[in-house]
């Protein structure tokens, strides 16, 4: 070590956001660091993100780095701690340490997507260690909502830092592991310089339900329904859907599982033994041929996806699967922000076919994977930090964690967001620089930022529509031809009644024919002079300007 080393933290995704979390930490002199990556997530896009298939973090800095990158390490197998990375992976080539669930999704993901890269993983789980380069990192086991979830300790010349990832304290899991509060306890006594930590549910008092009492609810729900009961819930739940699978053969039901992501899922699960003990799951052409009141649907859709098993029923546009008046659909999840109008449009129609609906308003149907206050608590007095960095979660959720440690008697608290460099050791912790972040986006098969995928014109698109118009002029620079004018995304009719395009065309007209002819060899005057013109007549007859598109031949 020399007296120029530092140790800092840089997350690039998720600080001050739901989702997309990657964080960096760096040992080093400045401008010598050596780099390993915790997690490699997406979020989703919302409406105006027109076509958009996935948001994936920037990572312009790791590739500058590149030479640097030790490892990456995933915690676990949720899509916005894993999701980006078989897609950002290629042209880093680093070794990546998961868990064998994670591992297996990552297998299972890329066979599904057609993705062309093989990423090596090396199985790391909860109890192992693995050094590289200046940094010795241990896995903790911890309870979340998947399996196979861990906290990190990275052991450094400058002191110990705990990544906690995603976790809880639950003490009566339907799937482990427990989260270890003896190891916890131990690396806290042997000092802890910095713990970053989950804020999901900083904002909510006491303790989490165990998962115990949600599988309790949807037992209870099970055996009193009269019909068919479906119960969609997050794919990546194998012990919730352990529970649902127990409760329904308890109450002499049979399983159906629907949707392409449940059944990976539980196809990785149970090459590791996860699913051992249930009965096998009945195939989708059975399903017509069972009594309604034997037979439960473990079912995908909670966050209200158009295309996902429960929108499809809601539509009833599912062959061999339907609902009807009497059955129950029990929404076993919580809403993630931005998805709620589409999961009311299911329920809504979903009601309109007479099916009860269940939701964590009327029952204990569904708890988080994350920490509420005195969680986070308990986490403080094991691990005994010097410094607390809330993470995971929205500025609320960061301030809400903050203001939370400060009370506990947590000396530092600094306030850090994606891009913050934030020096943790050796002097003062502080923010000391700022680095390159933000969002790439996935479109189709291509990756890019909003212009070069072209999302920035698209969105234009979608307000305001588009008019193409050809020209073919002689060599009088007279019309060859009538020009053909085609609108797409305009309405048919102007404020008058008149046909849009017929109002467009006569604006093409009047524009060339009042251009000298002299002037008409500049063809490009010609172009812009009609698209200044078609916009302008569009937006007198309609109120609004659309792209036009203009193109001038000359024969």
């Amino acid at each position: 070590m020399s007296k120029n080393d530092e140790l800092v933290f840089l997350p690039l995704g998720g600080v001050g956001e739901i989702g997309m979390n990657l964080a960096l930490y760096g040992f080093g002199p400045p401008g010598k660091r050596q780099w390993i990556m915790v997690d490699c997530g997406v979020t989703f896009p919302g409406p105006d993100l027109p076509g958009v298939d996935l948001v994936l973090p920037d990572i312009g800095f790791v590739k500058e780095e590149k030479k640097n990158l030790k490892a990456i390490i995933i915690t676990h197998a949720h899509e916005d701690h894993y999701g980006a990375l078989n897609d950002l992976w290629p042209g880093l080539n680093v070794p990546v340490y998961a868990s064998g669930f994670t591992a297996g999704m990552l297998e299972a993901k890329r066979d599904y997507e057609g993705t062309r890269a093989e990423i090596p993983i090396t199985p790391f789980k909860a109890g192992d260690t693995i050094n590289v380069g200046p940094f010795s990192i241990e896995a903790i086991g911890v309870n979340h909502s998947i399996p196979q979830p861990m906290s990190l300790v990275i052991r450094t010349p400058l002191g110990n830092l705990i990544h906690t990832g995603d976790w809880k304290i639950d003490l009566d899991p339907s799937l482990g592991p427990l989260t270890d509060e003896d190891r916890f306890r131990s690396v806290g006594n042997e000092g802890v310089l910095a713990l970053m930590c989950d804020s999901t549910n900083a904002m909510r008092d006491g303790v989490s339900p165990s998962e115990e009492e949600v599988s309790e609810g949807l037992r209870k729900i099970i055996e009193s329904a009269e019909g068919r009961v479906a119960i969609t819930t997050f794919s990546s739940n194998v012990g919730r859907i352990r529970s649902i699978a127990q409760a329904a053969e308890a109450a002499g039901r049979e399983v159906l599982l629907l949707g392409s992501s449940l059944k990976r899922v539980v196809a990785v699960a149970d090459d590791l033994g996860l699913m051992e003990g249930l009965r096998p799951f009945i195939a989708e052409d059975e399903f017509g041929f069972i009594p309604r009141d034997k037979v439960v649907v473990i079912l995908t859709g909670s966050q209200g996806e158009p295309r996902a098993a429960l929108a499809k029923i809601s539509r009833d546009e599912m062959r061999n699967v339907a609902l009807a008046k009497g059955d129950t659909v029990v929404f076993s999840s919580r809403a993630i922000p931005g998805n709620e109008k589409g999961i009311l449009e299911i329920k809504n129609a979903l009601i309109e076919q007479g099916v009860h609906i269940v939701t964590d308003n009327e029952a204990l149907v569904h708890v988080s994977g994350h920490p509420r206050r005195n969680e986070l608590l308990k986490m403080y007095e094991w691990t005994k930090p010097q410094v607390l960095v809330p993470v995971h979660g929205e500025a609320a959720h960061l301030v809400a964690q903050q203001e939370l440690g400060l009370q506990a008697g947590i000396p530092t608290v600094p306030k850090v967001r994606n891009g913050d460099m934030l020096r943790l050791a050796p002097g003062p912790v502080e923010v000391i620089d700022q680095a390159r972040s933000g969002r790439v986006y996935k479109d189709g098969k291509l990756i890019g930022d909003l212009d070069e995928m072209g999302i920035s014109e698209r969105k234009k698109l979608s307000y305001v529509g588009h008019v193409s118009v050809n020209l073919i002029l002689d060599s009088r620079y007279d019309f060859v031809d009538d020009p053909d004018v085609v609108a797409i995304g305009l309405p048919e009719l102007d404020y008058e009644g008149e046909v849009m395009e017929d109002t467009l065309y006569d604006a093409v007209l009047g524009a060339v024919e009042s251009i000298p002819r002299t002037r008409r060899k500049d063809l490009d005057t010609v172009r812009e002079s009609v698209r200044r013109a078609v916009r302008a007549a569009a937006n007198e007859a309609w109120g609004k300007k659309p792209i036009v598109t203009v193109f001038v031949t000359k024969v």
